[in-house]
């Protein structure tokens, strides 16, 4: 398969691109600054996920495209204008796309909310990113690609590939001890696990270890 994963330097979007290379997958590794320290079978190229014309030719010369940005703090707002723009290439090329956004827009565990208004997974210091999150996953409902949105556990960081995780959909997962949390590399194993799997009506997927 070949597989575009846009913003394929960050931590989640590099983990993503080198689980794919890995499984011998053709992989476009697309930053603003080109990586350096690509596999033999991933193409690194330089691009903005703002730029229509780009992304549309990434989709048509793509399987499947991941969305892996995330924008720097004090920039969060930014994230709306790449989702819209990736989502509208992947129509245009119908193309699947996942995009990897934030827990904001999930269920709490007990059904009473949204991730976004428990202060238990998103405290004060993290509303801004949160509500941004949620701002990106309102741009793919109104958009009429097909996409798939991966929403992360309330913690994710970098660790061990163990291959193993539990997978959700909308609703945040947390372990018997109320831990919501996952390694980054094995949410890219989940990722692309997803885009291996044959297509699904779902639209919004998570997982925890």
């Amino acid at each position: 398969m070949r597989i575009a994963v846009i913003g394929a330097t960050g931590m989640i979007g590099a983990r993503i691109a080198a689980e794919a290379a890995q499984r011998g997958h053709a992989v476009t590794a697309v930053s603003r600054s080109k990586r350096a320290d690509a596999a033999s079978n991933m193409s690194p190229i330089a691009a903005d996920a703002t730029d229509a014309a780009a992304m549309r030719a990434l989709a048509h010369g793509n399987d499947a495209l991941v969305l892996a940005t995330r924008p720097a703090p004090g920039a969060e707002h930014l994230v709306r204008d790449p989702a819209r723009i990736v989502l509208a290439a992947a129509q245009d090329a119908r193309r699947r796309v996942c995009v990897i956004g934030g827990s904001a827009p999930l269920k709490t565990p007990d059904g009473t909310g949204l991730v976004i208004d428990d202060a238990r997974f998103v405290p004060s210091e993290w509303q801004t990113f949160a509500r941004a999150s949620v701002e990106q996953h309102d741009e793919c409902t109104r958009s009429r690609a097909d996409w798939v949105y991966v929403s992360p556990p309330a913690v994710i960081e970098p660790g061990r590939r163990t291959g193993s995780y539990v997978l959700g959909t909308d609703t945040l997962l947390v372990d018997d001890a109320g831990v919501s949390w996952i390694s980054a590399e094995d949410f890219a194993v989940m990722v692309v696990d997803q885009l291996e799997a044959p297509p699904s009506s779902i639209s919004h997927l998570t997982a925890r270890a």
